[in-house]
């Protein structure tokens, strides 16, 4: 076998294991995310309602992540070899392939996984109408209405950039518009990323990324749990540099011949890149707010049980009270209210920002290790949750 054709078959069994475990990955949280649905809706944990409500949009993101990763398996060519599982298919049919593999990943599957992810952190910073379903079908609309641009430029390198070369402008190099290399002598067709392709999703790139930094700021703002902070940073760093980087690197392809171990290698690291984004995202986003929201569980129990201790120390103490002077009663009072306002971090739904009105969720819940703010610290600042406005 030649060496070329080795170094391209190791690529495309990696890159087939690595979707593998991407979509076992995808399976697994959009099954953990119904076992909490039921949690929540068969066990009485309505409090946890709030972190289970863009449930959809999380299911939606792995949906597109696995549509990108079944993309990159259909574009290997190592399935098109002789005796190989698409074997027949004319270099006519295989050029088609790889056309629909620019417009459905490119165009389509790619920047809605980004757009997705978008909306999952901008819900946070949101004070209303993040959690119903009206928000989840809204959001899954904007999605598909702000990625029609770009699929429409994908559609336009794709389906009439030939004929415009063809028609208008012979001189105009071929890798600009060309998504397929054919190799007569082995009938195979090599997927390639035609430069234009590549340049609109560079833009649509930057505008992400310009947009990510801005709003992972205004987040960070919000958020003083040093857990959840080294998650947006996280989040941040990886979107940011990986998401650039494989736009750079299916940039340097056109630079390499379509089938040479340089191609495959450049096209394999922007494939790793791109899987980056979409593990961590969906490890963020989906698989990590389950499980500290279902963590909280044990916390509820304990708070319960404190209030009903809470219950019973006010109603041995309630005959004292009766025989205090006016001022020792005022001072209770002021006591008791303190002590309440401190709480712990169990859905205190009636602590209420005094400018905003908005009631907000502690963010310590999602620090595992930190199940509640120390006496005397400032008040953890979080999501808010949508408040009912006062008549």
């Amino acid at each position: 076998m030649p060496q070329s054709r080795l170094v391209a078959d190791a690529l495309g069994v990696v890159t087939i294991c690595l979707v593998t475990v991407l979509v076992v990955l995808g399976l697994f949280c959009i099954i953990y995310s119904f076992y909490f649905r039921s949690r929540i809706l068969g066990q009485g944990f309505s409090q946890l309602s709030y972190f289970s409500g863009p449930w959809i949009i999380r299911i939606t993101y792995i949906f597109f992540a696995v549509w990108l990763g079944v993309g990159e398996i259909i574009r290997l060519n190592l399935l098109r070899h002789h005796g190989r599982v698409l074997d027949g298919l004319t270099l006519e049919w295989q050029e088609k392939v790889c056309k629909g593999y620019i417009i459905s990943n490119l165009g389509f599957a790619e920047p809605c996984l980004f757009l997705t992810l978008i909306f999952l952190l901008r819900a946070s910073l949101q004070r209303s109408g993040t959690l119903g379903h009206k928000w989840n079908v809204k959001t899954a609309s904007f999605v598909l209405v702000y990625c029609i641009p770009l699929f429409i430029l994908q559609l336009v390198v794709i389906l009439i950039g030939p004929k415009y070369k063809k028609d208008h402008n012979p001189k105009l190099r071929s890798y600009f518009i060309r998504a397929a290399s054919s190799d007569a002598n082995h009938d195979t067709a090599f997927c390639t990323y035609p430069l234009f392709s590549t340049i609109f999703l560079g833009v649509f790139a930057t505008i992400v990324t310009v947009y990510l930094f801005w709003l992972g700021r205004r987040i960070l703002h919000l958020v003083i749990n040093k857990g959840l902070q080294k998650r947006v940073y996280t989040l941040i760093f990886f979107i940011s540099s990986f998401f650039p980087l494989r736009v750079v690197l299916l940039g340097l392809s056109v630079l390499a011949d379509p089938g040479t171990p340089l191609f495959d290698v450049i096209v394999f690291l922007s494939f790793i890149s791109l899987l980056c984004c979409a593990g961590v995202g969906m490890c963020m986003l989906a698989y990590l707010p389950i499980s500290d929201s279902l963590s909280l569980r044990s916390l509820q129990i304990d708070t319960e049980a404190r209030r009903r201790w809470a219950g019973n120390e006010c109603n041995d103490t309630s005959s004292l009270i009766a025989y205090q002077s006016p001022v020792e009663g005022s001072l209770v009072s002021r006591n008791s209210s303190a002590s309440g306002k401190r709480g712990s971090i169990s859905f205190h739904a009636s602590e209420k920002d005094e400018t905003s009105g908005a009631a907000f969720v502690e963010l310590s819940l999602f620090n595992p290790s930190q199940h509640s703010s120390p006496p005397g610290s400032p008040r953890l600042v979080g999501w808010s949750m949508v408040v009912p406005a006062q008549g």
